[in-house]
């Protein structure tokens, strides 16, 4: 069998890793190993943050709508469970934009939920 040489290979698998972990400290910039491991970290931190994101959000969305629902003499909890009594299918993101935007139009929603 011949011979195979991956010179060439390793490097530019080399170069790839290196290239990816530009900006990183220490020696996680410039030590293959190092990086390597930099990367492996940071992708599971980005997988897992990608899900957390939209738990962030959707309290965000919550503390707006709580915020305009606590001016008009109301509280969340009470203003989502009487959203819910009556069958009004919006959700809180949506609610977070008319709140923030319009508020006119959050009133007119809130009218018909009292």
């Amino acid at each position: 069998m011949t011979r195979v040489k991956r010179g060439v290979l390793k490097t530019k698998s080399r170069r790839n890793v290196l290239k990816m972990t530009k900006g990183y400290r220490l020696n996680r910039r410039n030590k293959e190993a190092a990086a390597i491991e930099a990367l492996m970290h940071a992708g599971a931190n980005a997988f897992a943050h990608r899900r957390d994101k939209k738990g962030d959000f959707r309290t965000l969305w919550n503390v707006r709508i709580n915020a305009m629902l606590r001016e008009n003499g109301t509280t969340y909890s009470k203003f989502i469970g009487a959203l819910t009594k009556k069958s009004i299918q919006i959700n809180r993101k949506m609610l977070s934009v008319m709140a923030q935007e319009n508020p006119e139009s959050f009133k007119r929603i809130l009218a018909q939920v009292k």
